[in-house]
Parts: structure tokens; C-alpha cells; sequence
């Protein structure tokens, strides 16, 4: 094997799903060549904020305050359902106030760290998975939880009361959900791996809190997200520079990529006809297999254009991001972190996401459809 090739299957075996996206990505291009409308495909204020994000995480695992919350967590829940239960529903409602990916972005590490450190790392897995549906479907009753959510909400003007009105009966349900899945996880005391002292950089970890706080304020747009761009590379360039290493660039890559990748797959004529010709039937149906082929926030814009149904629409981009791993983004993010951590265990983790997010899909279309 020559030295080009081994590095390229070096790269795909440590990148899978990037070089998954790239290979599905170049198909896509022969069939919508490079235009202009290329680059309106990015969402460059997700990826600034996911950039300053992931520059601000690493920076504050780098203070061992991760590992500070992870103590405090075993011994106020001391069980491992319990603390489970406390990463899920965590990142459930921390999602109500930030979007979905900035969630996982944050919790995450922290699970993982939890995990370790028990000796509980078999569960990982499904942690990652249920944080994910968490992830997802937290936001949902509001209009800024979720990106399609807040372009539905401007889009369709929606009143504030009837927005969180159409999607109360499936939040309902999935904190149900989530409640019972818990259950499946075998209760255990929970015993650290060692006790030792942690060292936590008080001066870095102070600096990275109010950065974390500006990424914060950028997604509200209370910060221009350019402003906060700017201050939070000048801020670590000047005080912290290691920590660009550890950024994941290869999943902001992945997310570039896969807005090619969404962008061209609505723009192939059989798929909007296809899509078209669903849409004037029963919008809710066409919304969530629109979902599973583009994900959720491409489906939210490309649907738009073909109904004045906006409340079946909402529910179909909300809980159509379950199913299969590309119906959202976000859930990229947290195959890249468990791969990091279990690069062997990428096709049982891709069976159980498949399993339990098409059961989790499943009840909630159900629920939608009594209701």
C-alpha cells in the first residue's frame, strides 16, 4: 500500500463520519453541479457558534472542572440511573435555552467524564444516544430552541400561544419517554476510580466561564456572533494558543459537508417532486421522511415553499429529527464524541441510535395522530 493511500484509509478510519458525508456529499454533486447557490447552503452562524463553542469547551476541560461537576453529580445522585437520569434531563433543558447542538456540545464531555470514571463506560453508549433525543426534542415547545423552530416561527408568523400549543401533547410524551428508557439502565451505586485531589485552574476556568457566557449571548442574538468570533480567538490566542489544537475541526468540516450535502439532495428534481407530491397529501408524512433524507432545518425551509400548513410542518421537523442519524445534525455531534472514546463500536452504537430514535419516531407520530 502505497504512503497516499494509507494515509487516506487512515483518515476514513479515524473520520468516519466525515468521510461517510464526503463520499455521499461528491454523489450528490454530479447531479447538482457547482453554482453560486452553493453558498447559500451554509449557516454561518451555526458554524461560528459552533466553532467558538467547541474552542470554549476545550478550554474548559482543560481547567478539570469537568471532572470537579462530575464528583459533585456521583455524590449528590450516587446511583447510575440517577445519574443518568441527571445528564439527560440536563441536556433536555438546557436545550430549552440554548440550540440543540450547543447542548451536546456541553454535555457530553461531562458524561463522558462521569462515565470514566465509575468504570462505566458500556453505557456510554445509550447515554450518548437518550442525550441526543434530549438534545433534539427539548427545544421543541419554543420558538428559539431549535433552529427550524425559530425559521417556522418567523416565517409563518406564528402567535407565541399556538406555537407552544401544537407541540405540548409530543413534549409531553417524550419526557415520558425518556422517564421509562431509564429504566432499562440497571441501578447501581456508583464508586470512583480513584479519589484523588483535583487541581482546578481557577484563572483559566474563569476566563473560559465568561466566554462560555458570550457564546451563549451570541446565540441569542444579543452578541453579533462576529463580535463574539473575534473575541474569542483574540482571548485564546493571547492567553491560551494550545487550545486551538484540541478544537474538532473535523466536525465543523462534517457540518459543512452535510449542508452540501442537504442543499443538493432538495435541489434534485425527483426528490422535490417526490417531496412536492407527499406534501399536498399529508404534510406531517412528508416532513418526516423529508427528515430523514435532508435532516430537519433543510426540510423546515424546502416545505415551507409547498404548504400554508404550518402546525402539521412544525411537529413533522420536530419530531421527525429522530430516525435515522442524518434527520438532525446535531446527532452527528454525538457520534463524533462517542467514537472518540470507543472508535470500535461504531456499528453497535449505529444499530441501537437506529432502534431506539425509529421507536422514539414511532409512538410520537402516533401520539400526533390522536391528537
Amino acid at each position: 500500500m502505497s504512503k497516499v493511500k494509507r494515509a487516506i484509509f487512515n483518515f476514513m478510519k479515524k473520520e468516519v463520519v466525515l468521510s461517510i458525508a464526503i463520499i455521499c456529499t461528491i454523489i450528490t454533486i454530479f447531479f447538482v453541479p457547482f453554482d453560486k447557490s452553493y453558498l447559500d447552503y451554509f449557516e454561518m452562524k451555526t458554524l461560528i457558534c459552533l466553532f467558538c463553542m467547541l474552542v470554549v469547551v476545550a478550554g474548559l476541560k482543560n481547567t478539570n472542572v469537568f471532572e470537579l461537576i462530575s464528583r459533585k453529580l456521583i455524590g449528590l445522585f450516587r446511583t447510575r440511573r440517577a445519574v443518568i437520569y441527571a445528564l439527560v434531563f440536563g441536556t433536555f433543558f438546557f436545550d430549552m435555552i440554548v440550540a440543540n447542538d450547543m447542548s451536546l456540545i456541553t454535555f457530553l464531555p461531562l458524561t463522558y467524564v462521569v462515565l470514566h470514571s465509575t468504570n462505566n463506560d458500556k453505557y456510554l453508549g445509550i447515554t450518548f444516544i437518550l442525550q441526543t433525543i434530549a438534545a433534539n426534542m427539548g427545544g421543541m415547545v419554543t420558538p428559539y430552541g431549535n433552529p427550524q423552530n425559530l425559521y417556522l416561527y418567523s416565517f409563518y408568523n406564528i402567535p407565541v400561544s399556538e406555537f407552544f400549543g401544537v407541540l405540548l401533547p409530543q413534549f409531553c410524551v417524550i419526557v415520558f419517554m425518556l422517564c421509562i428508557a431509564g429504566f432499562f439502565i440497571k441501578n447501581e451505586d456508583l464508586t470512583l476510580k480513584n479519589n484523588n485531589v483535583i487541581d482546578v485552574k481557577k484563572k483559566e476556568l474563569s476566563i473560559y466561564c465568561v466566554l462560555f457566557v458570550l457564546v451563549i449571548l451570541s446565540i441569542f442574538r444579543v452578541i453579533p456572533h462576529y463580535i463574539t468570533l473575534i473575541i474569542v480567538v483574540l482571548t485564546v490566542l493571547f492567553s491560551d494558543i494550545k487550545r486551538f489544537k484540541f478544537v474538532d475541526y473535523a466536525l465543523l468540516a462534517t457540518f459543512c459537508v452535510f449542508f452540501v450535502f442537504s442543499g443538493n439532495i432538495a435541489r434534485i428534481a425527483v426528490i422535490q417532486k417526490f417531496i412536492a407530491k407527499i406534501v399536498a397529501k399529508n404534510t406531517l408524512l412528508a416532513g418526516i421522511v423529508s427528515c430523514q433524507f435532508i435532516s430537519n432545518v433543510p426540510t423546515a425551509i424546502f416545505l415551507s415553499k409547498f404548504t400554508t400548513n404550518y402546525s402539521d410542518l412544525l411537529v413533522a421537523v420536530n419530531i421527525g429529527s429522530l430516525g435515522i442519524i442524518i434527520s438532525s445534525l446535531a446527532s452527528l455531534i454525538t457520534l463524533k464524541e462517542f467514537l472518540k472514546h470507543q472508535p470500535k463500536g461504531f456499528k453497535k452504537y449505529m444499530l441501537t441510535f437506529t432502534l431506539v430514535n425509529t421507536t422514539f419516531l414511532i409512538v410520537l407520530m402516533g401520539v400526533t395522530l390522536l391528537f
